[in-house]
């Protein structure tokens, strides 16, 4: 009940500013969702996250009344093992909660992408559509998933609006991540980064002060889990900048393996440039910005990267 409560509360704190955000991003003609649609995915996501927020909670206070100074020792390989099994069903169970896959059609464009993969020895199992225009009109690819669930996945957005070759060169740019191993490694670095959240929050939960303060006797205290939730956001929030620049440099590498696999840094520009106009991206954000939230190099840097490759 507990976690059930602290969950919708979330939720309610931060609804009015999503959707002030999608107002803002409908006037500059990013949505095509309408507000109803908008409020199903809203409720989907949160039938989701209580989905997966109630049973971890029922199992972390099993394991606090099994021993209120050792519990993290077992949950931080649980949450460990629960980041690599969500990182390979994710695909599978929550992607198509939110969009349509359908594989890509047979034509010229495909020819040309299983070619580009077969080029790069990268063995693409799916290249699907995402049904992306019914919510939005930016563009994007992206690839996700382990082993048998490994897709590249491309809006429809994109197809409808890019040049074949610029389509080329984002999907080359999602072979670099393949390539490179970018989603084992960031699964692999997930499980343990969630591992030793784990070992900080045992550690946190430990301090008779923070106990006191919360109104708990010790970790295996309902009473303590405000205390547990604030303390994992503010991990979480603390770990976002280095996540960031652990991600920029992922993606930059993509970038390079795009560049080498196709030799055609004008191209490359081309398709950042149209990327950056139809998302209404800032193309060189503040810096300080960009060092905590940037998941990417600025369109900016991206374009004089390429010039360099050229040079």
């Amino acid at each position: 009940g507990g976690a059930a409560a602290l969950l919708l509360l979330g939720e309610a704190v931060q609804l009015p500013f999503t959707a002030r955000v999608r107002t803002v991003r409908r006037r500059y003609g990013l949505v095509t969702q309408g507000w109803a649609g908008w409020a199903v995915d809203v409720l989907r996501g949160l039938l989701l996250g209580l989905g997966l927020a109630l049973p971890a909670a029922w199992g972390l206070y099993a394991l606090t009344a099994w021993s209120p100074h050792r519990w993290w020792l077992p949950a931080a390989g649980a949450a460990a093992a629960l980041t690599v099994a969500l990182s390979f069903l994710f695909p599978l169970v929550v992607e198509p909660l939110f969009n349509r896959f359908t594989p890509m059609p047979d034509g010229p464009l495909r020819t040309a992408l299983l070619d580009l993969a077969e080029q790069d020895a990268v063995a693409v199992r799916e290249v699907l559509v995402a049904d992306a225009s019914r919510r939005t009109t930016a563009l994007n690819a992206y690839v996700s998933g382990l082993g048998a669930t490994r897709r590249i996945v491309a809006y429809d957005t994109l197809l409808a609006t890019a040049e074949p070759r610029e389509v080329e060169l984002v999907v080359a740019h999602e072979l670099g991540h393949v390539k490179h191993r970018d989603v084992l490694t960031g699964t692999a670095l997930g499980a343990l980064g969630a591992a030793a959240a784990v070992c900080l929050l045992g550690l946190l939960l430990g301090l008779p002060p923070l106990l006191s303060a919360a109104g708990a006797a010790d970790a295996a205290d309902p009473r303590s889990l405000p205390l547990l939730a604030a303390c994992g956001t503010l991990l979480g929030a603390l770990s976002g900048p280095l996540q960031c620049a652990v991600s920029r440099r992922v993606e930059a590498r993509a970038d390079r393996h795009a560049l080498d696999l196709t030799r055609d840094p004008e191209q490359f520009v081309a398709m950042q440039r149209r990327l950056a106009v139809a998302n209404v991206a800032d193309v060189d954000p503040p810096r300080a910005l960009q060092l905590l939230f940037g998941t990417h190099p600025s369109a900016a840097r991206r374009i004089a990267a390429a010039r360099s490759w050229r040079g």
